[in-house]
């Protein structure tokens, strides 16, 4: 079926392949690329479309946003172009990271604006609650280790999203990850004075959010990065009980949302969330990092880590022991020494799991350390972390797996395999969807056929490694070194390669639609006829 985006056309719904409406002659092939589908959705100021893209092999999916100011005013008409360009202009700054919708095309027509983003097929959490019922408090705080690093992610680009909601947020399909969708209200210039006083003011123009999900300041056209987390506090609440704000009684004296009656959980979490929810933005949660330290998400650093964007950087990304009997910083305080440090700031979710795991480690092996050992703090083998499997220890930064261990862990639950030795394992025809292969070596490793869809390879030793025709959507490889790896074949649509070494790398037959690499790293690869370029075409390198 065509959809006709005209939003005055009396029946838009036409045959699946007529060039224009049959009711109000608009074109159906908007730009003479993109045929909208159905329609997903409709505002005030507009509506958005499921649509595909015909001018790429496949007519893969995508959304269109279609913005339309409801007056012809002047003012008003200024109005929605800064809203458009604004959210675009956010879309392209912060849409590099995997659980984000990336922006592929925009332009306007007719005084009417158009964004077009990535498909995210899957359902909302919204839809979720409908369908199964209300979250249990270890879903909710799995949620939570989920979302928080991607709004983290977003303030750390200076972005508020202001209408964070679970209608909003989409379980994606294809590998279970939280994707958060619908930037149309984010704002993106705070005023760096007022940022760093305590209430954390931010300039702000037209759109606020949500009722019930947004917090007072934001509804007053105030909104601070605190005001985010209240909106996660509030899809919090939702979860658990599946009752939207407007379901809920508030406090007539203080109008906080009244939610406890409604939930049984623990007193700990339940104080996380009060602090969440808090109406004053002075005794809110004023960042991620307070809200992590709080949750001692410990028991849930596994899921954070499969789910974690980003890669440490440098050594300093690794965990390190401290000198004999003397105790070592808290994993919080790792993660704000790195989240301040000068690295990207992102990649500071990854190194708490990291420092959490080495003091769990540490636990069971500072009575008894391995002879030769280097405890000191400026010492080449910092991290004493260990693993034993098949009641042997394995030592080395993350220890050596065979192909069958890697196997046997992964069907048990297990994705972290980061900075582990599995140099010449053969691991064809396998089943690795979003394994976390962070700093691992893996030199001449075979994972022909496999599907690694969503995988970290983050820093990863690749070279001479063997891809041949294996699933490799939306894997990262950013500074992986696949110098002479085989990808022949191999589907890397979507996939991040950004700063890898690709000298000598076969991409011939390769799909590399939508991927994030550039001319000059193609240039060092082989390809050929067969092979598929991010922009969709395929055909030699020119």
């Amino acid at each position: 079926m065509s959809y006709c985006i005209n939003l005055d056309c009396p029946k838009p719904k036409n045959p699946p392949r007529v060039s224009h409406c049959q009711a109000c002659g608009a074109s159906l092939l908007l730009r003479d690329r993109y045929r909208a589908l159905r329609a997903l959705g409709r505002g005030g100021f507009g509506a958005t479309f499921l649509a595909r893209d015909e001018s790429l092999p496949g007519h893969p999916p995508c959304v269109i946003k279609q913005l339309r100011p409801s007056a012809d005013a002047p003012h008003v008409l200024d109005m929605a172009r800064d809203l458009f360009q604004r959210e675009a202009k956010i879309l392209g700054k912060i849409g590099n990271h995997p659980q984000l919708p990336r922006l592929l095309d925009y332009f306007e027509t007719n005084q009417e604006f158009y964004l077009v983003q990535e498909f995210i097929n899957g359902n909302t959490l919204q839809q979720e609650v409908k369908q199964g019922g209300p979250f249990s408090e270890a879903g909710v705080k799995q949620f939570l280790s989920e979302a928080l690093p991607i709004v983290q992610y977003i303030h750390n680009n200076q972005v508020i999203h202001r209408d964070i909601k679970p209608a909003n947020i989409i379980r994606r399909e294809e590998d279970k990850k939280l994707v958060l969708i619908d930037f149309g209200a984010v704002k993106d210039k705070v005023n760096p004075t007022k940022a760093s006083s305590s209430d954390q003011t931010a300039l702000t123009a037209y759109a606020i959010g949500t009722p019930g999900y947004a917090p007072p300041e934001q509804m007053a056209m105030r909104p601070v990065y605190a005001s985010d987390l209240y909106a996660l506090g509030v899809t919090c609440i939702y979860l658990l009980t599946g009752y939207s704000p407007k379901d809920l009684s508030y406090d007539p004296t203080t109008g906080e949302m009244l939610w406890r009656d409604r939930v049984q959980i623990s007193e700990h979490f339940a104080g996380v969330l009060q602090k969440l929810l808090e109406i004053s933005v002075r005794h809110r949660y004023q960042g991620v990092e307070a809200v992590l330290r709080d949750l001692d998400l410990e028991p849930y650093m596994e899921s954070l880590a499969q789910n974690m964007s980003f890669v440490p950087n440098g050594p300093n990304g690794r965990a390190t022991d401290p000198p004999p009997g003397q105790p070592g910083p808290s994993a919080y305080e790792q993660f704000r020494d790195n989240a301040n440090s000068s690295e990207d700031k992102a990649s500071s979710i990854s190194r708490m799991a990291a420092a959490i795991r080495a003091r769990r480690e540490r636990a069971t092996t500072r009575t008894s350390p391995a002879a030769g050992t280097d405890y000191s703090r400026n010492g080449s083998r910092r991290s004493a972390i260990r693993m034993q499997s098949g009641g042997k220890t394995s030592g080395g930064r993350g220890g050596k797996l065979t192909a069958d261990q890697v196997k046997t862990a992964y069907a048990k639950g297990r994705r972290d395999f980061s900075m582990y030795t599995l140099t010449l394992l053969d691991l064809q025809k396998t089943i690795l969807s979003g394994v976390n292969l962070t700093q691992a070596k893996l030199q001449k490793a075979n994972f022909q056929n496999s599907d690694l869809s969503g995988a970290n390879f983050g820093r990863a030793d690749l070279s001479q490694a063997t891809f041949r025709s294996a699933n490799l959507g939306r894997a990262y490889f950013s500074n992986a070194n696949l110098q002479d790896a085989d990808f022949r074949g191999a589907d890397l649509s979507y996939a991040s390669l950004n700063q890898a070494n690709l000298k000598g790398a076969n991409l011939c037959g390769a799909d590399l639609t939508g991927a994030r690499v550039t001319d000059d790293q193609l240039a060092m690869a082989r390809t050929n006829w067969a092979t598929i370029y991010p922009n969709g075409k395929r055909g030699l390198m020119r």
